[in-house]
């Protein structure tokens, strides 16, 4: 059985353009009627396009990529896919961008070795990464914190002239939708403000009860 060699092409919106990736596919002799092209994010592998291309994958073929981060952006799942890939299903891995990242059958056990070693400081890497960024953005909201600084979302004030227009609802001179456009908010802020205010409770449907208030933001 020949050797089939594939391309997988990723961006991540339909703005950006796979020009580069599609030339470094032909330059490397990957057919045309091979290159899958496709446009999502690499957050995570549940991509169809990607997911056909592995089930079509056979035991000797050859996957390509013009760098490691179109394969994906989670190094944790890119190992996994790399050994599926390579050790379960026997297909070869070439990035064109990391040249030691290639595990093609004519490169020998030491190569192939090489190519673990560095994936693996590259999950690695990347890892270490992200515990230094949550690491700093905890050193900074705790330095905000000190200052004073309240984080979530700034609360709205109360109009002076609630009560009145509440109460305007209430006796059903006005509709739930006038007095919620006149105020500029949500129905379910009205009756927080009105369970906050001690105001006597008045349903969408202009029944009239004892007020029972849920504490839940606008």
């Amino acid at each position: 059985m020949s050797r089939r060699t594939y391309g997988y092409v990723r961006v991540s919106t339909r703005s950006q353009k796979e020009d580069r990736q599609l030339y470094a596919m032909r330059e490397f002799g990957v057919p045309a009627e091979h290159i899958v092209v496709e446009k999502q994010s690499g957050k995570d592998f549940a991509r169809p396009l990607y997911l056909r291309l592995v089930r079509s994958l056979r035991s000797g073929d050859v996957l390509v990529v013009k760098s490691i981060d179109r394969l994906g952006r989670n190094y944790d799942e890119i190992l996994e896919q790399w050994a599926s890939l390579t050790k379960e299903k026997g297909v070869a891995i070439v990035v064109l961008d990391m040249p030691l990242l290639d595990t093609r059958e004519d490169r020998d056990l030491t190569g192939v070795l090489i190519a673990d070693i560095v994936l693996q400081l590259l999950s690695y890497v990347a890892q270490t990464e992200r515990e230094y960024i949550r690491q700093r953005q905890m050193e900074g909201i705790a330095a905000a914190k000190a200052r004073g600084v309240k984080f979530g979302a700034e609360r709205k004030p109360v109009p002076e002239d609630f009560d009145e227009w509440y109460l305007r609802w209430r006796r059903r001179e006005i509709t739930g939708k006038t007095l919620c456009d006149h105020l500029g908010i949500h129905i379910t802020t009205v009756y927080r403000w009105a369970g906050e205010r001690g105001l006597p409770f008045q349903s969408m449907t202009g029944k009239k009860g004892s007020h029972s208030y849920k504490n839940t933001e606008a």
